[in-house]
């Protein structure tokens, strides 16, 4: 089974280190996303349709909201994998033209060889997550350097300026209707007749205009903004498990595990054993009490 090593928790995302032998469903994420390997067995993800490799010498490199995959094959070895899940915001506050990370094909490619300097901050970033620093401060350093290591060799981000960081439905009213209407209904089952109800549009025309817009499924979106909540409640503590499975709507405790291990990787009580929210006074875990 895989299970999480290490994760932090932050205004940057999450970092995590990933001890992988299971292959995670077809996701996305709202954020900048990046795997290396930190050891182990080579390894494959599939971003779109297309299979890449994660070596020692690669990046996988994935754009906001791309839909991708984890092609562990069944009975090969385990990988451990460090994935950078990064808020475009922070990068922008960091530096003003970053806020184009957010953007659709920031990454031109889906994945790159690497340095040996990127290989060795790499490394460096796996060091000080297995350091344990509550506080955060020397991981976040070290995410910062990896990340403008990793965008100034794979994206061509000193063309686009000081692009604002926009999000991709923001092109039609419709889509960001369709997409309030998902947020606030979390807690139920997804509905594309409901969805496109929303928008005012027909099934066929809502399908068809939120892949256009968004490059992903309507159904696709939805589970993303589901485990995006269900990932910060876990984080906070404040909940339980079962409670934070009621709230999203699964219709029992088990279903939401399993939903939570295929797009995380590691089940929801695991997650929560694990991170560590940097931003919090003093760094930390969630307080126990709640499983």
């Amino acid at each position: 089974m895989s299970k999480a090593m290490r994760i932090h928790q932050g205004s940057f995302g999450r970092v995590a280190l990933l001890d992988m032998d299971n292959a995670l469903i077809h996701h996305a994420h709202p954020h900048c996303h990046v795997l290396i390997k930190a050891s182990g067995a080579d390894t494959r993800f599939a971003v779109g349709e297309q299979l890449h490799p994660l070596r020692d010498d690669t990046a996988v490199l994935v754009n906001s909201w791309e839909a991708h995959s984890y092609a562990h094959q069944p009975g090969a070895p385990r990988t451990v994998i460090l994935a950078l899940y990064i808020e475009p915001r922070w990068l922008g506050a960091m530096q003003r033209e970053l806020n184009a990370s957010g953007n659709p094909g920031f990454f031109a490619q889906s994945c790159g060889e690497l340095t040996p300097y990127i290989r060795r901050l790499a490394d460096r970033m796996a060091a000080e997550l297995l350091y344990d620093d509550p506080s955060g401060e020397r991981m976040e350093e070290a995410l910062f350097d990896l990340m403008i290591a990793i965008i100034d060799r794979f994206s061509e981000w000193r063309t686009l300026g000081g692009t604002r960081y926009v999000a991709p439905a923001a092109g039609d009213f419709r889509i960001r209707q369709a997409i309030l209407f998902m947020r606030g209904t979390l807690g139920e089952e997804f509905d594309a007749a409901r969805v496109a109800a929303a928008a005012g549009l027909s099934r066929a025309h809502m399908f068809r205009l939120f892949q256009q817009t968004m490059a992903i499924t309507p159904a696709l979106y939805f589970n993303v903004l589901r485990m995006e909540a269900a990932i910060d409640a876990m984080a906070a503590g404040l909940e339980s498990a079962t409670e934070v499975s009621g709230r999203l709507g699964f219709s029992a405790p088990s279903h939401f595990s399993r939903f939570f291990r295929n797009h995380q990787g590691v089940t929801p009580t695991e997650y929560r054993r694990v991170v560590n929210l940097v931003d919090r006074p003093g760094g930390g875990r969630p307080e126990a009490g709640h499983a």
